[in-house]
């Protein structure tokens, strides 16, 4: 019996270390489990972090060409800049040692333009120089050439040039171009001539209607305005005449010939005040008498020559003593018979109030002449609207005259002189 309960006690003993084998085992697996599980996860956590940090590195290479790439733009664009600054440099450098005001012509240019100066393209000749038609920069163009031997030519090139390269008016000659070193000057080519020789009939040309003449003295009136009114200082034009008005196609007038123009000091526009000048300059019957005797200029010696200029658009006869016969006319009261008789339709009232007018311009005295901006100018735009509204009868037109056109330049004689 005791045997017996001593194997009943190991049995139970067994069965109990049995059991709790059976449990540590359990245990175990489910350890083993969870470590698999833990190792997995691990793994895949692993994984994920390895992407991560390859996603990372390729961005941060990418960051780093495309730092690469914006430094070496960086790096273009500086150089492209500082290549740009150095040639903008040296163009400024060659403006500054260069006079860019017009367009230069090269001898080489105009002897070929002129066909070397020929005869054939000789349009007039002067005190100046001559002057030649020629086709340049396909437009055609008069070339005024300084006579070696041309007393003061080069001071009046000069002058010339400086005037013409820094003004701009429709009623102003344009200066093209020019060849300093042979003393070449190109305009634009005014195909009717001047206004001398339209007046004269040069060449059997039609006469020119009293519209056109209305107009032709407004224009006047207005481009010399423009002279006295440059900034900064006021220029006189003071050779002033018919022969210095040139006419284009369509019979616009242009004033020409600056070159014994003078840049003269603001106080000179006072009518009182005056500028001295060492010697006078102009032409004769045209010349303010005041300035040919104390040589005292201002712009009111340009007025005086304007006054005679209106006496011969309206009378087509020569300067000499017009004044006086215009004077003696009107008061005999005979001044019809004065007007140019090539028109038949003059509006009598109105070329009767433009003689007073041109007389009063051409007073002996300056200070008893009109100022041009304020009693002038009103004067030749009321004549200028009346010839607009009134339609042409007869004269000289402005369109199909390529006759007239060729015939007025051999007559161009006068031309830029």
């Amino acid at each position: 019996m005791e045997m017996y309960s001593t194997a009943c006690k190991e049995a139970l003993t067994a069965q109990q270390k049995a059991m709790e084998l059976q449990r540590w085992k359990a245990e175990e697996q489910r350890r083993i489990e969870e470590a698999r599980i833990a190792e997995e996860a691990a793994l895949a956590l692993a994984e994920k972090e390895k992407a991560k940090s390859r996603a990372a590195l390729e961005h941060a290479e990418a960051a780093q060409r495309l730092a690469e790439l914006e430094s070496q733009k960086r790096i273009n664009a500086e150089m492209k800049a500082l290549k740009e600054a150095e040639e903008r440099n040296k163009v400024l450098n060659k403006y500054s040692n260069s006079d860019f005001r017009y367009r230069r012509y090269s001898i080489e240019e105009i002897e070929t333009a002129t066909e070397y100066f020929a005869q054939s393209n000789k349009i007039g000749e002067g005190g100046y120089g001559p002057v030649y038609k020629c086709y340049m920069d396909h437009t055609h163009v008069a070339v005024k050439v300084l006579r070696p031997d041309a007393t003061h030519g080069r001071q009046q090139f000069q002058q010339e040039v400086e005037v013409l390269s820094c003004i701009r008016h429709p009623n102003m000659v344009l200066l093209l171009g020019a060849c300093p070193e042979y003393g070449c000057l190109i305009y634009e080519f005014m195909s009717n001539g001047s206004l001398e020789d339209r007046l004269f009939q040069i060449g059997n040309t039609p006469p020119l209607s009293w519209q056109h003449r209305f107009r032709i003295a407004a224009e006047i009136g207005a481009g010399l305005l423009f002279l006295h009114q440059s900034k900064p200082e006021p220029i006189v034009h003071r050779d002033l005449k018919p022969a210095n008005i040139l006419l284009d196609r369509n019979l616009v007038s242009k004033i020409s010939d600056v070159g014994l123009a003078r840049l003269v000091p603001p106080s000179v526009a006072d009518t009182v005040t005056q500028y001295r000048m060492t010697s006078t300059a102009g032409t004769f019957c045209y010349i303010d008498p005041e300035y040919q005797q104390t040589g005292m200029l201002g712009i009111k010696s340009d007025v005086y020559s304007l006054g005679i200029i209106f006496l011969q658009i309206l009378t087509a006869k020569p300067p000499m003593g017009l004044t006086h016969h215009v004077e003696r006319a009107i008061e005999k009261g005979t001044f019809n018979d004065m007007l140019d008789p090539a028109v038949p339709d003059w509006p009598r009232d109105e070329a009767l109030s433009l003689a007073k007018l041109s007389l009063r311009c051409s007073e002996l005295r300056r200070k008893d002449r009109p100022d041009l901006s304020k009693v002038v100018m009103p004067e030749l735009e009321r004549l200028r609207t009346l010839g607009e509204e009134t339609p042409c009868q007869t004269g000289f037109y402005s369109s199909g005259h390529s006759t007239i056109q060729s015939q007025a330049s051999v007559s161009q004689a006068s031309q830029h002189e």
